[in-house]
């Protein structure tokens, strides 16, 4: 089956025709990003791509948030797209561009079937102790609220493809998967399910990102509410795109950027990578305790897969744990085991591919026998 995978992120839009039995090493038959995507009005850079792209038999649309209603993927219609624009606070950086993606190419590809693949639903089977958070019940039930988690396609494609390469069954192993890109997070992963992750209600919880400032003290915030007598819409703006390691460093936040002025002597950037690395170990301990130990450590996302400086202090620190790295071998950026030589936990980067990833849910959903 081919599939047209689209991906609106909150300012581009990938589009991708992918072909879901061709192999997990194989590129796109056709693969663009539009860097400045205006919306579902914008439809010019979408008719290029089709004009250009191989024919596709389906449409796979990442979406960033499926709420409590939609715990798996599921085939778009209007009753789908006007749940997912009910909920798009809940993710409102990502899920009205997806919404916007989906009237856009329904428009222009009316006839072909389209299936909403969410990065909440590789975590939908956190348990309940794992995911609830300790507020009156009334508000929990009432708001349902809960650890939704994200970057779950990449996830559920990353320990896959880790275990593919180690050789060894995804059901026995205690893996930790890290997505460190602008946005990043933490999976652990048991059985071949998502048992905790670091994000939570929103993409804004868990570790320090690029721009955004992960998990932080909500007295710290109540009181900055008062202090600053800043609304909520501007402290949203400060934590999301003014924190993390652009808030700390002063730099742009892009991890080349941190290590460049750190090299250069700047104390902040130091600091900023310093506090980035800790939280990040921090927090893969706790997904390790989290998973009942640690067989397979994996990188992925643009940091985890470019930088084998960050990959190495982490792994230093990791250490405790079983973690070693080959130095030669962790200077691989793709698809590669990184371990030492009898290293007890097996370290491995994978190239990030949601893209083969929701076309696999799209067959999932159109073609669920397997039948073609």
């Amino acid at each position: 089956m081919r599939v047209l995978v689209v991906n609106a992120g909150s300012s581009s839009l990938k589009l991708a025709v992918v072909d879901d039995e061709a192999g997990e090493d194989t590129e796109p038959l056709h693969g663009t990003t539009v860097d400045r995507w205006d919306g579902a009005d914008h439809l010019e850079p979408v008719r290029d791509f089709l004009d250009q792209a191989p024919s596709a038999d389906a449409v796979g649309h990442r979406v960033v948030h499926g709420g409590p209603r939609h715990r798996a993927s599921v085939r778009v219609d209007d009753e789908v797209v006007g749940y997912l624009d009910s909920i798009a606070d809940l993710a409102p950086l990502h899920n009205p561009r997806a919404v916007a993606a989906i009237r856009a190419v329904g428009e222009l590809l009316p006839d072909l079937p389209a299936v909403a693949a969410f990065d909440t639903s590789f975590h939908a089977t956190i348990p309940d102790d794992a995911a609830t958070y300790a507020l009156p019940r009334e508000w929990n039930h009432r708001y349902q609220l809960r650890r939704y988690g994200f970057h779950g396609l990449s996830h559920a494609y990353a320990v896959r493809r880790a275990a593919g390469i180690t050789g060894r069954p995804l059901e026995e192993l205690r893996v930790v998967s890290c997505h460190l890109g602008a946005g990043a997070s933490l999976c652990a992963v048991r059985d071949g399910r998502s048992i905790d992750t670091t994000m939570g209600f929103t993409p804004l919880a868990g570790l320090v990102m690029q721009t955004r400032v992960g998990s932080v003290d909500p007295g710290l915030l109540l009181w900055l509410l008062q202090e600053t007598r800043a609304d909520t819409a501007t402290l949203s703006q400060i934590l999301e795109n003014q924190s993390g390691l652009k808030g700390l460093s002063g730099t742009s936040g892009d991890l080349r950027d941190v290590l460049a002025a750190r090299d250069a002597g700047d104390a902040d950037a130091a600091l900023s990578l310093g506090v980035y690395v800790h939280r990040l170990v921090r927090e893969i301990g706790a997904m390790a305790a989290s998973a009942g130990g640690l067989d397979l450590l994996v990188f992925t996302g643009g940091m985890g897969e470019h930088s084998p400086e960050l990959r190495g202090e982490a792994a230093e620190r990791l250490s405790y744990l079983g973690v070693e790295l080959g130095a030669a071998a962790n200077l691989a950026t793709a698809d590669a085991d990184l371990s030492a030589e009898g290293a007890r936990v097996r370290t491995v980067v994978v190239t990030a591919r949601e893209d083969l990833e929701v076309a696999r849910e799209v067959r999932g959903v159109l073609d669920p026998d397997g039948r073609g």
